[in-house]
């Protein structure tokens, strides 16, 4: 089951998505199928059947997002959040072999396309819900319990959305 939490920054992506198909997309789209509609015989018109799909393609995306933003609770950084691991936060963690990780903990409708994301419904995120730096953290995973120690945690990064 989806988590309804999403960064503000996720929630207008999202929203810009939703106005980009809306706007643009949807309108381009509805011109073309009537453009290849006025051209006679639609049973053999690729044009029209292709455009047709995609149309209701972009009609279906935009039904989910009225749908999921009217769901999604937005949830904005709070001071008192500082020093431990909550919703948004960028954490650094590493292993006893060395490895480290830097990621972003968002909702589940802001990981696609992004490597340096993760889910808060996912087991890592769970895991290192509260914590602080130097607090170390047991993982299960399907290879086996892994344990990985927090290194920094901030909630000012950077964004590159």
């Amino acid at each position: 089951m989806k988590t309804n939490l999403i960064t503000r920054a996720g929630y207008e992506k999202l929203q810009q998505e939703r106005d980009q198909l809306w706007r643009v997309e949807r309108r381009e789209t509805t011109e073309k199928v009537t453009w290849a509609a006025s051209l006679g015989d639609r049973s053999e018109n690729a044009d029209y059947k292709y455009n047709k799909q995609k149309l209701r393609q972009i009609d279906r995306r935009i039904r989910f997002l009225d749908k999921r933003l009217e769901q999604l609770k937005i949830v904005d950084h709070s001071p008192q959040q500082d020093g431990k691991v909550f919703f948004g936060a960028w954490v650094e963690i590493e292993n006893d072999d060395g490895d480290k990780r830097r990621f972003r903990i968002v909702g589940p409708d802001e990981i696609y396309g992004r490597n340096d994301y993760i889910s808060i419904d996912s087991p890592m995120a769970r895991a290192l819900l509260k914590k602080q730096v130097d607090d170390e953290v047991e993982v299960a995973t399907p290879t086996g319990t892994k344990q990985w120690f927090v290194t920094d945690i901030n909630y000012h990064a950077l964004e590159n959305i």
